[in-house]
């Protein structure tokens, strides 16, 4: 499988506030080019903090990206994953409505009674790991899904989970121009945090869009 890693940062490389409230970091330009990865994609996946916070729909925006991948027998949007080790999603959550499959990758810690009331909001819940979600053996069970290419959309914590399993093929951040600030506001990649054996990247390309910059690596698997 194919993970792509794609998250937006202030200046000083925040996801969001210490209150955790959503930023407007990028602009139009970005919005498109998001747009534009997700419908490259078979999947978009996001951390059950992501759901909580900002209860996405992790759908495409553009009505031609859409009748395109119709057109070549493609669901019209990218399934949604959530990485949510104890089944916390609600189960109104918009990630659950019929637009796009939805599967929940969860662990087995997570009860009974929340993983059936989550399939019967319409996810298919795929359990993996004990205490909390094993990403490697999640994206396996992913792949018997036929997905192929995943897009991942945070946050912090399940960006670090990746990079520590060797799991990210390709990164992208959009850098915006503002700092943040604050210890206790989510960055790109939280976690334990890495001391040695760090993962290590090549950049491949940067652009300017809106008032920042897109940087573009790929990622050397240790």
């Amino acid at each position: 499988m194919h993970v792509h890693v794609n998250a937006a940062t202030s200046a000083d490389g925040k996801l969001a506030s210490r209150t955790r409230e959503q930023l407007k970091i990028s602009g139009p330009q970005d919005f498109e080019r998001v747009d534009h990865v997700r419908a490259q994609n078979d999947a978009v996946m996001v951390g059950v903090g992501t759901v909580l916070a900002d209860d996405p729909s992790l759908t495409l925006d553009a009505a031609e990206r859409i009748e395109k991948r119709e057109s070549t027998g493609r669901p019209a949007h990218p399934a949604r994953v959530v990485a949510d080790s104890r089944a916390r999603t609600p189960t109104d959550a918009r990630i659950l409505d019929d637009t796009a499959e939805t599967y929940l990758l969860v662990s087995e810690a997570a009860s009974e009674s929340r993983r059936a009331a989550l399939a019967d909001a319409g996810a298919t819940v795929v359990v993996a790991g004990e205490e909390r979600v094993d990403l490697t053996a999640g994206l396996d069970a992913l792949e018997d899904h036929s997905i192929e290419r995943l897009m991942v959309e945070g946050g912090g914590e399940l960006i670090f989970s990746l990079f520590e399993d060797s799991l990210v093929d390709e990164l992208s951040v959009y850098v915006g121009s503002l700092v943040v600030g604050g210890r206790e506001a989510p960055t790109l990649a939280d976690g334990d945090g890495f001391t040695a054996d760090f993962p290590r990247l090549d950049l491949v390309g940067v652009d300017r869009l809106d008032d920042g910059v897109v940087l573009k690596w790929n990622c050397k698997h240790r």
